[in-house]
């Protein structure tokens, strides 16, 4: 059978695992007596599983494909922007009063973690959508760790250029335990290694919001978005649910492990010192979550004066909690916001919190996480790069006191980092200007990119005083809205390497 599997391309097995995910919304439908819904789902896992089998067969019995990295990143780019096509089916026919165009960009943001939606109203959703929906995202970011070592690290993609010593998309990486294995082999034991601890974090973290009041199938979908980071939420935000702060502390403790790959294992030591505390993304997330919250909640004093009411010790604790909730969410890209988020605002009297949330968003967290946006150890490069220049700005004769491993990172690694944030600022400008051209505004355009990018689908709800109606958008914007997602989900590097000539020779 792993035989078998190995010589079929990624994006079919990837396709077939969607046809059986699709059985478990029908078993759930069919138990609350939604046939229309179970049957959508049952005929179209059905269907699928027939295509994937027989063109696997035909597949099989011709010549050997080649197996390498850059073919797993485009069936990684494909996985992306054509199986959405295959997983909008049930979705589209369950619910049976939009356009299909509508839901395959619900499907498109829930597999690439993004989690934005055109369905603002969480009761225009059955649960077994809100489930399929949870689901997507849960597999998504599954997908996204499994490929980021198995895939993006051998081709230095993804972060992992910042301490490589080849060159992006091409390989060479001294990385882990899989570099000698062929890439079939890497993701399978990739799969066998990771599987497990993301689904047993998952059901630990189910269990956990059950306790604080949750309905099963709110905190399952919860559990999933906070492991995938997709801030999918089948009650319209955590300031829905019934579990309340107990809640939210358990999904804060879970989203920290998207500030490093360490919390994890050891896959990306970045210093020759071992040890959480002592990794660079860690430390940075750290600063980031505390440092933020804090300068809002001394503004308190600061920019409003004037305000008197409220400043009970339980409004300074809700405050406090709002912001620091809030700021771990939105940078390890999630979305959630916090119950109190609101609180947080009128604390500090800041009226452009969006601004915050939007810039946390495009930093993003970990590497080998299921985070999104720029990425904590490229931040983290460019400030090494920066610091080094100013010393040099005062002493220009002197000799940098750091490792070889920091200058690394601090010269090659920072020069890297740099060409990923400049196509990430071109990225952002050449969207904004084609969101604009389609009719949108340029606030509205601005947070669009940045949403897609980052894939953080939340801050359309949260980036603006007025939320953007997804469903009010032209078809054009919203094909364009899917490309901006699929970028920011595989990246610029990514997207440039599969351009490589040697991908197509092969």
């Amino acid at each position: 059978m792993l035989a078998y599997l190995a010589r079929l391309p990624l994006f079919l097995i990837l396709a077939g695992i969607a046809a059986l995910a699709m059985f478990l919304p029908a078993f759930h439908a069919l138990l609350l007596e939604d046939h229309t819904i179970a049957r959508s789902f049952f005929y179209t896992g059905i269907l699928g599983l027939a295509l994937v089998s027989l063109t696997g067969v035909a597949m099989s019995t011709g010549p050997r494909r080649t197996d390498n990295d850059l073919a797993n990143l485009f069936s990684l780019f494909l996985t992306y922007s054509v199986l959405p096509l295959f997983l909008a089916i049930p979705f589209y026919e369950g619910l049976g009063t939009t356009s299909y165009l509508n839901a395959y960009v619900e499907m498109v943001s829930s597999l690439t973690t993004t989690g934005a939606t055109l369905f603002d109203e969480p009761g225009r959703l059955r649960d077994s959508l809100h489930l399929w929906r949870g689901m997507i995202g849960w597999l998504g970011g599954l997908l996204m760790w499994i490929t980021a070592s198995a895939v993006l690290a051998q081709l230095n993609l993804g972060g992992f250029e910042v301490t490589a010593t080849a060159e992006p998309g091409q390989g060479g990486t001294r990385f882990d335990r899989f570099e000698r294995a062929s890439a079939s082999r890497r993701l399978g034991r990739a799969t066998v290694t990771l599987a497990p601890v993301y689904v047993g974090l998952t059901v630990i973290m189910w269990l956990c919001l059950l306790v604080g009041g949750d309905r099963p199938l709110v905190g399952l979908v919860h559990a999933m978005s906070t492991m995938a980071t997709s801030g999918i939420s089948a009650v319209g935000g955590l300031q829905n649910a019934q579990s309340g702060i107990a809640g939210e502390a358990v999904i804060f403790l879970f989203l920290t492990f998207a500030l490093s790959r360490l919390t994890f294992s050891s896959d990306t030591v970045t210093t020759a010192r071992p040890g959480l505390w002592n990794d660079p993304e860690f430390r940075l997330g750290v600063i980031m979550v505390v440092g933020v919250p804090l300068a809002l909640f001394a503004r308190h004093w600061l920019g409003t004066l004037d305000v008197t009411e409220g400043q009970s010790w339980l409004a300074a604790f809700q405050a406090l909690w709002g912001g620091a909730f809030s700021v771990v969410s939105f940078l390890s890209t999630t979305g959630f916001e916090s119950a109190y988020w609101d609180a947080a605002q009128d604390w500090s009297g800041l009226e452009t919190s969006g601004l915050i949330l939007m810039g946390l968003a495009v930093m993003g967290g970990g590497v080998a996480t299921t985070a999104g946006g720029v990425k904590l150890l490229r931040v983290y490069a460019l400030y090494l790069a920066g610091t080094r220049e100013m010393e040099r700005l005062i002493h220009p004769s002197s000799v940098g006191r750091a490792g070889a491993r920091s200058r690394r990172i601090r010269r090659q690694g920072a020069f890297v980092a740099w060409i990923f944030f400049m196509l990430f600022a071109l990225s952002l400008a050449f969207l904004s200007v084609v969101f604009s051209a389609l009719g949108i505004g340029f606030e509205q355009a601005l947070v669009l990119s940045v949403a897609g990018l980052s894939t953080t689908g939340p801050l359309t709800h949260s980036a603006l005083e007025v939320p953007i109606n997804l469903l009010t958008i032209g078809p054009w914007a919203k094909l364009t809205f899917c490309a901006a997602m699929v970028i920011g989900r595989l990246e610029t590097l990514a997207i440039i390497a599969l351009l490589n000539p040697g991908l197509w020779r092969d």
